[in-house]
């Protein structure tokens, strides 16, 4: 699995310190270099490899408060993936839902993971979409969001989240989410441009999803909310640049919260998407979001080289300010595959 951070930097840099002439000239101190070199030596051969130490570094979520984005910001897991789980043959047909699950935790958590394993229209689907998708934070008893999903449905996951915004946070921000009864791979984590309040950044994430013989390109975004219409469709165009790297993948999925707050927003988002060949079955009058009397529509899923056979909005979902959206697709063939 390629796993890509484009923030992060190397987990660890070894730099060679030579000893001065002056120090060097006492035969008790060369001893002493001489030890010490040993040991470090035997520590080398004795420390797992490369991929374990990052597993580690993850699980551990470390604080640099002298450069926040140097925290694990990207974490990928199989979950615990059931025998037969995920199909060896290209299917058919796929369900993807899209939730902003505003950092759901304890028995709401539980309720959600539930409904995404049984409910008939977000229940079984092969691929989710997921923002706000917390780890490592209080108000969530500071699980890891994602793993515990994936865990329960037996699915594989990817997760991301942005820089903090200031040195002196103590947790990381909320993030993102992929789950997948299939494997993942080129995972990307993307940052997006132009910071929000407060130096707050956003986060999108994509990976590319193996259904049998066929690969299939999928990105959930958080965008900002308080940014200019301009600079909101910079981050939605953000992903589209990553696609670019891509060319040979024909199925994508766009999903997430857009945060197109505004009648302009929701046009420009429109704009962006249907001039990549992205098509969406839900129109733009189509709430997603609510608080008290107001509806907007904030979240969208957006396809590419796929036919809807059904979707909509599960309105009954409502343990969070947004709702869940789902679609069925099936795959648009080229001409003479039956």
């Amino acid at each position: 699995m390629k796993i890509k951070n484009r923030t992060a930097g190397s987990f660890a840099r070894c730099q060679r310190k030579s000893c001065s002439q002056t120090s060097c000239q006492h035969k008790s101190f060369r001893h002493i270099f001489f030890l010490a070199g040993c040991c470090c030596c035997l520590l080398l051969a004795l420390a797992p490899p490369a991929t374990a130490i990052r597993r580690t570094i993850i699980d551990a979520m470390p604080s640099d408060k002298t450069n926040p984005d140097k925290t694990n910001l990207l974490e990928t897991g199989g979950g615990i993936i059931k025998p037969g789980g995920a199909p060896a043959g290209t299917p058919d047909e796929i369900k993807i839902v899209s939730y902003n699950m505003r950092w759901r935790g304890g028995d709401e958590l539980r309720e959600l993971i539930g409904l995404l394993r049984d409910d008939s229209q977000i229940g079984g689907a092969a691929v989710i979409g997921l923002q706000e998708a917390d780890r490592g934070k209080g108000r969530t008893d500071r699980i890891n969001t994602a793993r515990v999903m994936a865990d329960a449905l037996g699915m594989h996951y990817a997760w991301a989240a942005p820089p903090r915004a200031n040195s002196e946070q103590s947790e990381d921000e909320t993030g993102v989410a992929i789950l997948s009864r299939y494997p993942l791979s080129d995972v990307e984590r993307i940052v997006l441009p132009h910071e929000g309040p407060g130096h707050r950044r956003r986060v999108a994430l994509g990976a590319t999803v193996r259904l049998g013989a066929t690969d299939v390109r999928v990105y959930t975004i958080h965008a900002e909310t308080r940014v200019v219409m301009e600079k909101k469709m910079d981050q939605l165009r953000a992903v589209l640049t990553d696609l670019e790297r891509y060319p040979r993948i024909e199925r994508v999925v766009v999903l997430g919260d857009f945060n197109t707050i505004k009648q302009k927003d929701v046009e420009g988002a429109r704009r962006v998407f249907e001039a990549a060949g992205f098509a969406t079955p839900f129109k733009d009058g189509q709430a997603t979001w609510r608080t008290f009397i107001i509806k907007l529509k904030l979240d969208w899923l957006w396809l590419r080289g796929f036919e809807t056979s059904a979707s909509g909005i599960a309105r009954q979902v409502e343990m969070s300010d947004h709702w869940p959206l789902w679609v069925t697709v099936k795959f648009k063939w080229d001409k003479g595959r039956g």
